[in-house]
Order: C-alpha cells, then structure tokens, then sequence
C-alpha cells in the first residue's frame, strides 16, 4: 500500500507540475539533457578531487572519463524505471482493461522523454569526437534506439516493448567500470576479473535471454502489434533484431576477452 501511495504521489505530481498540457513532449527531454550535462561538470569536479589518476589521463581520456559517467548515470535510472513499470508495476499487466501496446501514463512517458534528452547528447558526443568515443556501430545503436525511444514518448504506442529493450542498459554500468579500471592501470587486479565475469552473466541475462523473452511476448500478442502505426510496428519488429544481432557480436568478444583474462590468470 506504501509503495502504491507512493506512486500515486508520484504520477500526481508529474501531471500538475512538470506534464502540464503537451509539455510533457519538452520538459523531460529538456531535464535528459540539464541532467547529463550536471553529471558531467560533477564528475570532472570530483574526479579532479577523489581520484589522481585523472589529472594524468590525456584530454580526450577526461572527456571519455565524464561521458561514461553520464551513461552509467542513465543505466542506472532507465533500469530502475523499466524493471518497475514492466515488471512490478501493473500499467503492462495481461490483466488489465485495453491492448498493452497503447498503454502508458505520465511516469512512462516522462522517463522515455529523459531518455531521448540522453541519447541527444550521447549521440552528438559521438559524433562530435569520432570516432574516439565509439565507432560507427555506436552511431547506429544509439540513433535507431533514440527514433524508436522517441516515437514511443511522442505517439504512446508499444512503451512496453521499449522499456523491455532498455532494461538491457544494466550492463552499462560494469562495462564502464572495466573502463576505468582498465585506464587506471588494474587489468590485473582482482576487480577486473570479477568484473569481466558480471559482464558475462548480465550480458547473457540482460541482452540475450530477456531478448529472446521478447521476442517470444511480441508473438503472442501480434494481434495487437497489427493495429498499431505502419511506422511503430515497424520499429518493434527491426530494431530488436538490429540490436540483437549488435547484442550477439559483442557477446562474442566479451567471451573471446574472458576467455584470454581466465587462461592468462591460469
């Protein structure tokens, strides 16, 4: 009951104040993008403070350095607010009155908004310092991927479908983290190893099981799939596939990288 409360209080607020009428289509982006420039003036901040290393990395580094705080920041919420709303919220539930895939609310909406402000900045840092920060598959994920996130907030169909995807960003964090341990020279050390060993098993759960999952709920509820905008079904039916085939590449060099860590350690 506390929780339910909770987010009731929560819905309520985001539509007197922040979703007031169509702003809802500006204030979240709007919020994605003060958000991911917030958490890249306080990473350089405290980083200049809490970690010595960075006043040696080169300035390309440092840019690096904040922008993979930026994205952990992003995994980090968009994961908590997906596995909510797919999983532990009732929005999606077989259960209720209406198709699934026009459901959505405020909290949906909003954080698919905050997310879209995200990958605008992501996106033109890539673009902007390529190919440094990623090469041109990073281009191609992180475009399809905010067209598809974007469609969802702005025509309310198929959100959950797009918040089953996302929950995949939950290996973002672990695979940050064995950047930097990596730049701060500790490709040996304990931590790398379990790290390499998290980033298997979330990426197995996460890109790969939870894929196959999807693709098996998008086949039951086809029926509904069909009556959706030419342009939404065909983001739900070829950007999953595009980036389970992205997913299934890099599952090959994350095993081909553990393999080499475990028989180097052996």
């Amino acid at each position: 009951m506390a929780i339910k409360s909770y987010q009731d209080q929560a819905e309520l607020l985001l539509k007197e104040y922040l979703l007031a009428g169509s702003s809802i289509l500006y204030t979240s982006v709007i919020v994605g993008i003060c958000a991911c420039k917030m958490v890249y003036d306080l990473t350089q901040l405290s980083s200049l403070v809490y970690f010595k290393s960075y006043s040696n990395l080169t300035k390309m580094q440092r840019i690096e350095w904040n922008n993979r705080a930026i994205s952990t920041f992003h995994a980090i919420f968009i994961t908590v607010i997906s596995l909510y709303l797919v999983f532990c919220s009732d929005l999606y539930s077989d259960y209720r009155p209406g198709l699934i895939i026009f459901r959505s609310s405020s909290l949906s909406a909003f954080a698919l908004g905050v997310s879209v402000g995200y990958f605008i900045v992501d996106l033109g840092m890539i673009i902007w310092f390529y190919p440094f920060l990623g090469g041109m598959e990073y281009v191609i994920h992180h475009l399809i991927s905010m067209i598809a996130v974007a469609y969802a907030m702005l025509i309310g169909e198929g959100q959950l479908y797009i918040y089953m995807v996302l929950i995949s960003e939950t290996t973002t964090p672990a695979i940050n983290l064995r950047w930097y341990l990596d730049t701060a020279g500790m490709k040996r050390s304990r931590a790398y190893l379990i790290n390499g060993v998290v980033i298997f098993l979330a990426w197995l759960v996460a890109r790969i099981l939870l894929f196959i999952y999807f693709f098996y709920h998008v086949y039951l509820h086809y029926d509904q799939i069909k009556q959706i905008h030419n342009f939404g079904k065909l983001l739900v039916l070829t950007v999953p596939v595009v980036l389970s085939v992205m997913n299934l590449m890099w599952f090959w060099k994350i095993i081909k990288g553990l393999k080499k860590t475990l028989t180097k350690r052996h």
